[in-house]
């Protein structure tokens, strides 16, 4: 079983920017591809974007190229979400999730085995 936390969310106002991260107290990060997801009020899990284990693919949606992006410090046992140019329609509870399995990672979230509880991000003025 792998634990994840996720920290850094919090209230924005529009053109902002966070920076989310990702660890697992007491695992080794590394092996692992992460994934960032994202589930808003009333509607489904979205996936953002991930990193492959060694950090040296990425797969990103269509919603989330341009503005974020992930990336891994596996010194620091850390991925991280970079946030820009933050949009109300960016409000979630976003989730880091972990997949033990394959070299390449993607959005589909059947290929993640552990999840974390999450971090409320909030755009407003």
């Amino acid at each position: 079983q792998v634990r994840l936390v996720e920290s850094g969310g919090g209230l924005v106002q529009p053109g902002g920017s966070l920076r989310l991260s990702c660890t697992a107290p007491g695992r080794m990060l590394d092996a692992y591809g992460i994934g960032w997801f994202r589930q808003a009020p009333g509607k489904g899990r979205e996936g953002l974007n991930c990193i492959n284990k060694v950090g040296t693919t990425t797969w990103y949606a269509d919603s989330a190229r341009g503005r974020f992006t992930i990336s891994r410090d596996n010194a620091k046992n850390t991925v991280y979400l970079q946030m820009d140019n933050l949009k109300p329609e960016d409000t979630a509870l976003y989730y880091c999730a972990a997949d033990p399995r394959n070299y390449y990672c993607s959005g589909d979230m059947k290929n993640y085995d552990y999840w974390g509880q999450g971090t409320q991000v909030t755009v407003s003025s």
